[in-house]
């Protein structure tokens, strides 16, 4: 009796764990189980501890809801002008509900990749080769839309699709590569030119900014020369007008002056003029002796007491 009670102790306590661990459920963040009862969907367990019925309910799908990105491998298409390439697509995605997730479509993750896949050869198709090169990011936002609308009767969003590589043929990436090339050395011949163009606009305007300044400094020296023999003319001139206002002050008598004019006569006529003019206060020559020999007389008076002794 103590063994078989043994057993069936050992057996309840079996049982009371398998069934708390087929009822305890623990969901971790950013899960979701769909839970189905006997074998219909029942309710979906979002995060944190929850509890089941043992042997009726069960885990039929455990959803991740972070957003997740899967790179799709290449898909051949044909552009508008017949050029056969390869492109690859990344298709980012999230699930918003864990139900339609779980029965909307069998294996949605396959249905993307198809639907990506017809999706990009409809938006290829309409596009020559040039332009499929250059509007990614038209090619981004279509397939974007399309997949979004498409994929909302299964639960999920698609948040963003990106134009991974795209591939054209051999020949056509060669004839690339030698477009680019001479584009590259156009470039370098434009870039060359408008350098040595730069380089000889820099040198005429040093030449021009140097003869500017060549001629502001010969402008400034003349100015400079012109203010000095003015200064020096206007002080020969001031010393004139003050010794006239000198010899106005003296009150000098009419035969110094005479006199003083025929010195500055005599200095004309040492000159290289062939005509002179004389004034007529100096026509009279006798009157300009006269008063020449009376200055004379004045100033040797004495000298004429001792010849008149003699």
């Amino acid at each position: 009796m103590d063994t078989i009670g043994t057993i069936l102790t050992v057996f309840f306590i079996l049982m009371i764990v398998i069934v708390l661990s087929l009822s305890v459920k623990i969901i971790p963040q950013s899960h979701a189980y769909v839970i189905e009862r006997l074998g219909a969907y029942s309710h979906t367990l979002q995060k944190g501890l929850h509890i089941i019925l043992p042997f009726i309910d069960r885990v039929a799908l455990n959803v991740p809801l972070k957003e997740q990105v899967y790179d799709f491998p290449p898909q051949p298409v044909i552009t508008k002008d017949n050029v056969t390439m390869m492109i690859d697509t990344i298709v980012f995605f999230q699930i918003l509900d864990p139900k339609l997730f779980a029965y909307g479509v069998q294996n949605p993750i396959k249905a993307i990749e198809a639907l990506s896949a017809t999706t990009l050869r409809n938006i290829i198709g309409d596009l020559e080769l040039d332009d499929t090169l250059t509007s990614r990011e038209v090619i981004n936002t279509k397939m974007r839309v399309i997949l979004d609308e498409a994929t909302d009767p299964w639960g999920i969003k698609v948040g963003r699709v990106e134009v991974k590589n795209i591939l054209p043929p051999k020949d056509i990436q060669e004839a690339m590569e030698k477009q680019m090339r001479a584009e590259r050395e156009r470039r370098a011949v434009i870039l060359t030119a408008e350098g040595e163009k730069r380089a000889v606009i820099l040198t005429a305007e040093g030449e021009k900014e140097s003869v500017v300044l060549r001629s502001e400094a010969k402008k400034q020296s003349l100015i400079a020369e012109a203010e000095g023999q003015a200064q020096a003319m206007e002080r020969v001139y001031l010393a004139q007008s003050r010794g006239i206002e000198m010899i106005k002050k003296a009150n000098p008598g009419q035969a110094y002056l005479t006199l003083k004019g025929f010195e500055a006569l005599e200095k004309v006529a040492n000159g290289q003029a062939t005509k002179i003019i004389i004034p007529s206060e100096l026509q009279n020559l006798a009157s300009v002796i006269g008063a020449a020999q009376a200055i004379l007389s004045e100033d040797k008076k004495p000298e004429k007491k001792e010849v008149a002794k003699v």
